[in-house]
């Protein structure tokens, strides 16, 4: 007898969706937990928003979110060419942490900082790399005496991606200093840039004049390269207030 794959479908419901500090998905950091001044909320939905779903969850530092993909487009390919690999060498899709999976399913390990149940259910959360918006359609909370594993290993990404140096354009810091999330902004700021945003082609040019965006909060972040000899630093040259026209 001919073993037949099985066709059953599964729905999954979203039990609650993200505000977080990433109003648009370019500039996010690829991994959760490089930029922990990141900061995030996730809020339950009804039926799920019930404060006994989430009883003792306050004695867990860090959670798994599973999540949907949401922005990435439905179709799938066996092959993708991860950002780490310089955009040009291709690995299997589940060899990658690619957006573009055959579900569209998504794992991130946050930072649990608060719970507010006055009305429903509210988790503070940092170290978030979910772009606003995104469905959450489960949390677990995690357990480093199972889930940490120092000697595994980790392929094409062995190590934490290297970091470039950011810098502000004093009329860049004049604006800072005039709001009253200074020094938390300055950080996501900085923590988003180190990472380089730009498309991995980008990043391979040594010179280049171009004015880049990145999203975060409220406002729009301008930089762009600024190249001595091989030594690159991304200067921030405005923040400027978000237009969402």
């Amino acid at each position: 007898m001919d073993d037949a794959p099985n066709s059953e479908h599964f729905t999954l419901s979203p039990i609650g969706h993200m505000v977080s500090d990433y109003p648009d998905k370019f500039g996010i950091p690829r991994q959760p937990g490089l930029a922990p001044a990141a900061n995030a909320k996730l809020v339950l939905t009804a039926p799920y928003n019930d404060p006994l779903a989430v009883r003792g969850l306050e004695d867990f530092s860090h959670l798994w979110l599973s999540f949907i993909f949401h922005q990435s487009p439905q179709r799938w390919s066996p092959l993708v060419r991860p950002p780490r690999l310089g955009g040009n060498k291709k690995v299997g899709v589940f060899a990658s942490r690619s957006t573009h999976r055959p579900n569209r399913l998504g794992l991130s390990l946050v930072r649990l900082v608060g719970i507010d149940t006055q009305q429903g259910v509210v988790l503070a959360l940092q170290g978030c790399d979910l772009v606003s918006g995104t469905p959450v359609v489960d949390i677990k909370p995690y357990l480093p005496w199972a889930e940490s594993q120092p000697d595994a290993q980790a392929g094409f990404a062995p190590q934490t991606p290297s970091l470039l140096a950011v810098s502000f354009h004093p009329a860049a810091l004049d604006t800072l200093t005039q709001r009253s999330d200074s020094a938390t902004l300055h950080a996501l700021i900085e923590q988003v840039l180190s990472q380089d945003p730009r498309p991995a082609y980008k990043q391979k040019e040594l010179a280049s004049d171009r004015l880049y965006g990145v999203r975060l909060r409220d406002v729009d972040v301008k930089f762009r390269q600024r190249q001595q000899g091989e030594a690159t630093t991304l200067e921030v040259m405005a923040i400027e207030p978000y237009d969402e026209r």
